[in-house]
């Protein structure tokens, strides 16, 4: 794993981890378009999904010159939203579909724009796993590809939440528009890890004795309850939507 990636994501966590911090001595709602809960939440899962997908990205077949550019766009993009999200934080102003100010409009465009940046970079990396098959132990072939392919349910229901929440935003409902999102956000969240989830398992499985042809079956398990898991909260998102 390339040392930037790695480093730029651990000072994400650590980011995160200081605000849970903040949030204990400073207190205030932990839910809510204002709180300390969106710089630990997205400190810690873009971290996370930065030292995750610098990782997982090392088993696809890809030229090194184009992973490491790619990887280097995601790692600044990835500051951004964070950066944004804390600014806004300390402001104690929303982060997200605020377009109350000149300053907070710019601030909500370009985490918009960053997320649409996200979105296309990963799913370059979902394409690529699936144009050539990933190397690595029994099972990671499978745990890379379908953790790229639920990865692109999180980053569709990404983009619904921000869709949904900007038209209503546009149209004078701004405290509708901070509410839109929560029936999308298990769905998201449940989603937005399974690139980590599924490709450790077949990690972990490599370090045992057990055969290929098990450790296999273990994997496309996983990948099946991963899947249920990510369905449940489907259907409940439509459910409560």
């Amino acid at each position: 794993m390339d040392r930037l990636h790695l480093v730029t994501g651990l000072v994400l966590v650590l980011s995160g981890l200081l605000h849970l911090l903040v949030f204990a001595v400073d207190g205030g709602p932990w839910d809510g378009p204002v709180s300390w809960r969106k710089p630990v939440t997205f400190g810690l899962s873009f971290g996370v999904t930065l030292i995750t997908v610098a990782w997982v990205t090392s088993y696809l077949r890809m030229g090194h010159r184009l992973r490491s550019g790619l990887l280097t766009v995601f790692a600044a993009d990835c500051v951004v939203e964070v950066g944004g999200i804390t600014l806004q934080a300390w402001r104690r102003v929303p982060s997200h579909l605020n377009m109350e100010t000149p300053f907070d409009t710019a601030v909500s465009m370009t985490l918009a724009v960053g997320g649409g940046v996200l979105v296309v970079l990963l799913t370059l990396f979902a394409v690529q796993s699936f144009r050539n098959r990933p190397t690595g132990p029994a099972g990671m072939p499978l745990a890379v590809r379908s953790g790229f392919a639920v990865l692109l349910v999180a980053l569709a229901s990404g983009a619904a939440m921000i869709a949904r929440g900007v038209v209503l935003t546009r149209t004078g409902h701004q405290e509708a528009a901070y509410h839109s999102t929560a029936a999308l956000k298990p769905l998201h969240g449940v989603s937005l890890h399974a690139v980590l989830v599924l490709p450790a398992l077949a990690w972990l499985l490599s370090r045992t004795s057990w055969s290929e042809q098990v450790r296999h079956r273990i994997v496309a398990v996983g990948v099946g309850c991963y899947a249920a898991a990510v369905a449940a909260a489907g259907v409940w998102a439509v459910l409560t939507y």
